[in-house]
């Protein structure tokens, strides 16, 4: 298969966003108009007197008065104008998966969504039984001691164990001396940058020709000084380090830790377990690996699991089965809070309830899928004139997404990776992803396409890419100025970073208005 066929363009779809002149829904407010109007309180009930007077308000808070089927056209109209996530998204690195809606109903239960967080413990059984179930799960497919569910996402997994480590080292006295961890150039940039938010000293190592660096680049590193490895495996780049025992042996030996970041996990799924590599700690996401929601249908969940010489360290509090139930307990040694109570338990619900229904036999069965589909997506694409791949040498199939890159179609048109993202969206392609910093690989993209979409699905797409390569060379200004079919064409990014533009609260936005 080489560039698209006359047949395969005649399939691409006709596309165009919905396009509303729609106000901030704090601009439709009517006064008296309403939603729902809640029922008298049936005996009368003085709030002035019943509350704290710190939490008395002095003023009504100004919210919006709209009525009901106002505000559901409203954001349906939203829900229209957006540009990502609702086409094909095989948006690389990150495993975007489909969320099953039965998970959404279950963790929406009011036994659940109600529960209060400083509830006494024999009230919260069954929450406590499904986290502690699910860490026993989780033990089972990584081999490790102990899980955690507090961190907010992948990068608050690697800084709680650069926390662990400190507080590992500084039990045995050590700290002083073990200053430096070790990661690579193709680790996610989490890892260095949690490291160093920890206190550490970094030393990152260069990719080699095979892919990967070179245990010789290890070796020449490792010292009394190495508090710990973090690495990724396979990197972002789907390439799997073949020598990873002999990595973690060779940290190991002068007396680091070794943690596993398990970002990149669906490809090797119920294959191998970070405990059996020798591994210390790691890391799952659960908002991507497990089905749960991500990419703004949050929050995330960095689910951190470590041996039995490490648990001491944990964050608390700890979920434990005892003969009288399931009860809450903190963690004397442990590195204090790295999230509020139990973190996004909600999430961990919705994995859990992922995980019982694949089964072992089902996530094996998911990561073989994956790995097949992301194969086939690299013998098409690299059909394609003007797209190559990262580390051309590399022989050994991709566990996960590859990275393809667009530079010898960028020195042909002019054209870059951002604009044939760009000119795809119009086709109702979801925007893909192009690839972590540093970018060791010029004009670089990463799609993924997992276990969720069809053998249809991943044709489309690359066929919507291979028209968009075509139509580069046709008629650059095209692609160039493209978006056609969105909600807006494109922005001027320069002033994304600009303090006086950007509002994180409607309070902010209305004063950098002057408005308020």
């Amino acid at each position: 298969m080489t560039e698209t066929t006359p047949s395969a363009a005649a399939r691409l779809r006709r596309y165009q966003a919905p396009v509303w002149d729609e106000p901030l829904i704090m601009e439709m407010s009517g006064a008296g108009r309403r939603g729902n109007v809640p029922p008298e309180p049936i005996e009368a009930l003085d709030p002035a007197a019943a509350l704290p007077a710190g939490l008395l308000r002095a003023v009504a808070p100004a919210l919006p008065e709209v009525a009901e089927p106002d505000v559901l056209r409203h954001y349906l109209h939203l829900s229209q104008e957006t540009m990502g996530m609702v086409g094909i998204s095989l948006f690389g690195t990150c495993t975007m998966k489909y969320n099953p809606r039965l998970n959404e109903q279950l963790a929406a239960r009011d036994g659940l969504a109600e529960i209060h967080p400083d509830q006494d413990d024999s009230t919260i059984q069954g929450l406590l039984e499904a986290v502690h179930r699910f860490d026993l799960m989780l033990r089972g497919l990584s081999g490790m001691d102990r899980f955690v569910f507090q961190p907010g996402g992948g990068a608050a997994a690697a800084f709680t164990h650069a926390a662990v480590t400190r507080a590992y080292f500084a039990d045995r006295g050590e700290l002083g001396t073990r200053r430096e961890i070790i990661t690579t150039a193709q680790a996610h940039p989490c890892n260095p940058a949690t490291a160093s938010a920890a206190g550490f000293d970094i030393i990152t190592l260069p990719v080699e020709a095979d892919g990967y660096p070179s245990l010789d680049a290890l070796k020449a590193v490792v010292s009394e000084r190495t508090a710990a490895l973090m690495m990724n495996n396979p990197d972002d780049m789907g390439i799997y380090n073949p020598h990873v025992k002999e990595w973690v042996r060779t940290v190991h030996e002068v007396g680091g830790l070794c943690f596993y970041d398990h970002a990149n996990f669906n490809g090797v799924m119920g294959r191998l377990r970070a405990a059996e590599l020798g591994f210390d700690a790691c890391m799952f996401m659960l908002h991507k690996t497990f089905g749960v929601p991500k990419g703004g249908g949050g929050p995330a969940v960095g689910a951190y699991g470590c041996t039995a010489e490490l648990a001491p360290y944990l964050p608390g509090p700890l979920v434990e089965e005892t003969p009288d139930g399931f009860v809450r307990r903190e963690n004397e040694r442990g590195v204090g809070r790295v999230r509020e109570y139990l973190g996004n338990v909600n999430q961990v619900v919705k994995a859990y309830s992922w995980l019982l229904a694949m089964g072992g036999d089902g996530i094996k069965e998911a990561a073989d899928l994956s790995v097949l589909a992301n194969n086939y997506m690299e013998k098409r694409l690299l059909g394609l004139r003007g797209v190559t791949k990262s580390v051309p040498e590399a022989t050994q199939h991709r566990l996960e997404m590859t990275r393809f890159s667009l530079e010898e179609y960028t020195a042909e048109t002019g054209l870059t990776a951002a604009d044939v993202q760009n000119r795809m969206t119009d086709h109702g392609i979801d925007a893909f992803w192009m690839s972590h910093e540093p970018w060791i690989v010029p004009e670089p993209f990463t799609p993924e396409a997992g276990e969720t979409w069809s053998l249809e699905d991943i044709d489309y797409w690359i066929d919507v890419m291979a028209h968009v390569l075509e139509e580069g060379r046709a008629d650059p200004e095209l692609v160039r100025t493209s978006p056609h079919h969105q909600v807006v064409g494109q922005i001027d990014g320069s002033s994304l970073d600009d303090p006086d533009r950007w509002a994180t609260t409607w309070r902010a936005h209305l004063r950098k208005q002057g408005r308020a």
